[in-house]
């Protein structure tokens, strides 16, 4: 399935802002409803202790925990403490020291738990992906925010994409991307990149090309679906092996862009 675990369940953060008592059933029934497609429950490890009195049932609750290296020891043994939660993912906010945090992160986060740190904007990027490149570890990228500086720019974000599949530093992203396709919202005038530009320039660039920039411009929502269907089994795997998934406050809404233009099918009402 190309889009596998491909929308991580960031409820609880903006814009949605989702109380925990009603971001944790609503995740239960977005895994029902979707199955393969949703990834992990995005958490705050200070939010853990709330979450741990919510969640029950028979099957695990995935979650992705986001804490600086410090915390994570500490949030990892709640995980492992509650009968149900299951740890998916850990995502960390990039450290002072990134070299010593990387080198820290193997003896806190068991093998093989996907791990993504946030990596800075401007000129420290490179350094952090260097730091990345001799890893398992994600790069977790900003794509939006609440405010217009937090989008990057069409050739910004095609430059951070390019630095990272240079180095085979897979990209989990965050924030912004609402829909498939570039968009401006008319609530609040901002444009926001689209998942699907982003795994489309993802492959270009994997392919050696230099139209990264013109395929995150990219508008005519047929154009990219012509594009991800015309990919081989292989192709689809090797785009999808670097950008990994993001996190949205509100799964429904990237899935039903991908039901109305045709890229998933057999999806329950």
């Amino acid at each position: 399935m190309t889009f596998r675990a491909f929308f991580d369940d960031a409820a609880l953060f903006p814009p949605g802002d989702a109380p925990m008592a009603a971001a944790v059933p609503a995740h239960r029934d977005l895994v029902e409803r979707y199955g393969e497609l949703i990834g992990p429950f995005v958490v705050p490890g200070a939010r853990l202790e709330e979450l741990a009195a919510l969640a029950s049932g028979p099957e695990p609750f995935g979650v992705s925990v986001i804490a600086a290296p410090l915390d994570l020891p500490d949030a990892l043994a709640r995980v492992r403490a509650h009968p149900v939660l299951a740890l998916s993912a850990v995502e960390t906010p990039i450290a002072d020291d990134v070299e010593r945090a990387v080198s820290e992160l193997a003896g806190i986060v068991p093998g093989g738990v996907p791990v993504a740190v946030e990596i800075p904007r401007g000129e420290a990027r490179d350094r952090v992906l260097d730091t990345l490149a001799s890893t398992p570890y994600r790069a977790k990228v900003r794509t939006g925010g609440l405010v217009a500086s937090a989008f990057p720019s069409c050739e910004e974000l095609a430059s951070t994409l390019g630095a990272c599949v240079e180095r085979g530093v897979a990209v989990k992203c965050t924030a912004g991307l609402h829909h498939a396709v570039r968009h401006t919202d008319p609530a609040t005038g901002f444009t926001h990149h689209g998942f699907l530009n982003v795994l489309v320039a993802v492959d270009a660039l994997s392919s050696g090309g230099d139209a990264a920039v013109a395929r995150l411009e990219e508008t005519d929502a047929s154009r990219l679906v012509a594009a991800v269907k015309g990919w081989s089994p292989e192709r689809t795997a090797a785009a999808r092996a670097t950008f990994t998934s993001f996190g949205t406050c509100s799964v429904t809404e990237p899935i039903d862009d991908l039901v109305a233009l045709g890229l998933v099918e057999g999806i329950r009402s």
